[in-house]
This record gives C-alpha cells, structure tokens and sequence, in this order.
C-alpha cells in the first residue's frame, strides 16, 4: 500500500515523516506539497495512487478533499493535527510522527 503524507512546501514535515517511515512495514511512502512551488507538488496521481494519505493539518485535508476525485475513502485520510512549527528531521516532530502515524500502520500492517 501506498502512504502519502502531505504539508504546504514539502520541505520540513511531510518529508520528515517519509524519511521516518520509508520502509516500514513493507509500505511504499512518498511525501508531497500543496504549493505549486514544492518540490514535490500534490498531484491527482499521487493522490489516485495513495492507500492511505496522512495531511499535516485539516485546511491540506480538505484540500484534498475537495480537488481530487479519486481518493482514498474519508476514513483513509487521517489528519495529523501537525502545526507548521518543525525544522525538517527535528526530533520533536520525528516524536510526534511516530506517535501518530506508527499505530495507524502498525495496525494495517497486521489486519493485512
């Protein structure tokens, strides 16, 4: 399954958090950004392709919601609550990923 984690830049959390769980549980994670400018911006690919998408904050959620068409259900879009307020690798937010986003995998990975 596919993971995507989404912010604005792409640049602190989202990839943060792909670096964090590449490899984890056999998942197959990328890592996006709203703005047109990311370096890896959010496309209908990405999202289409996606299993499970972990937006940082609602307003990336809705976002989501409302643009791409071809999603994973509601309940496979889970809000990490995660304020723009982290470096990139800091390890209060590599903290906050693991507790947030390691049970929800966790927990797939041994349903599957």
């Amino acid at each position: 399954m596919r993971v995507l984690f989404v912010c604005t830049a792409n640049k602190l959390r989202s990839p943060t958090a792909e670096d964090l769980f590449k490899g984890f549980g056999g998942f197959d994670v990328v890592s996006a950004g709203t703005a047109a400018d990311a370096p890896r911006p959010l496309t209908k690919e990405l999202v289409a392709s996606a299993g499970l998408i972990f937006p940082m904050e609602p307003h990336h959620r809705e976002r989501i919601r409302k643009k791409y068409k071809q999603r994973p259900t509601d309940d496979r879009i889970v809000t990490l609550h995660i304020p723009d307020e982290y470096e990139r690798g800091e390890p209060a937010l590599v903290e906050l990923l693991k507790s947030k986003v390691e049970p929800r995998l966790a927990a797939i990975r041994e349903s599957g």
